[in-house]
């Protein structure tokens, strides 16, 4: 004759204590994750796309309206739709740097940011930066210390110059070359560019 545990001779096994308990919490847990869905339930999100959907840029001070498929880059966009090809279109990884532009004031890559999320926010592309007829004064620091050979690179490492400068206008050296890292130059220039750096700070408080 077997022996009963203590628990079962009170009429309530282990075992039934577990399931009763457990398929209690489980429907209150249910039970409440569904009230807060049904009650935080918003509208449906309007989908846009995959065609193309008008948009809005606001670019080097001017509002741009476009019509763009919602995978389109902010540089296809400029480039492509906007004839805005300062930008150069080099890795298209986000690594090189050659497609810098300012959104917000912020150094960003334009292949990395879709066109439609770029809407209300300013974009300041090269095109931009400079009055009609004269260079930007990190331009002409550019042009003065040979800080470019083919030149591709160029517009990318003025745009990330402007953000850095704007923020920090007494670099030193060693924050020129720190703040401009995620800007590659192919030909090698990097002398020429953090020189150019510090002169533009100089010009740019109308040292020169």
């Amino acid at each position: 004759m077997s022996k009963r545990k203590p628990d079962e001779q009170k009429g309530l096994s282990r075992r039934s204590f577990l399931k009763t308990t457990g398929a209690a919490v489980s429907a209150g847990v249910v039970g409440g994750a569904a009230a807060e869905m049904l009650s935080a339930q918003a509208p449906p999100k309007k989908i846009v796309g995959p065609g193309e959907v008008a948009i809005t840029l606001r670019i080097n001070g001017t509002s741009r309206n476009l019509s763009v498929e919602p995978r389109v880059t902010l540089l296809d966009a400029l480039r492509d739709r906007l004839d805005l090809t300062g930008a150069k279109k080099v890795c298209d990884r986000s690594t090189c740097g050659a497609c810098t532009v300012l959104v917000d004031g912020k150094a960003v890559y334009a292949c990395s940011i879709l066109a439609i999320e770029a809407q209300g926010r300013e974009i300041l592309t090269i095109e931009g930066i400079a009055r009609e007829g004269e260079l930007h004064p990190i331009s002409a620091a550019f042009v003065e210390h040979d800080a470019q050979q083919c030149g591709f690179c160029t517009p990318g490492f003025v745009m990330a110059c402007k953000a850095f400068l704007d923020k920090t206008p007494n670099p030193t050296e060693a924050q020129a070359q720190k703040a401009l890292g995620g800007n590659l130059c192919r030909c090698g220039t990097y002398i020429g560019v953090r020189a150019a750096v510090l002169d533009a700070a100089a010009r740019m408080k109308g040292g020169r």
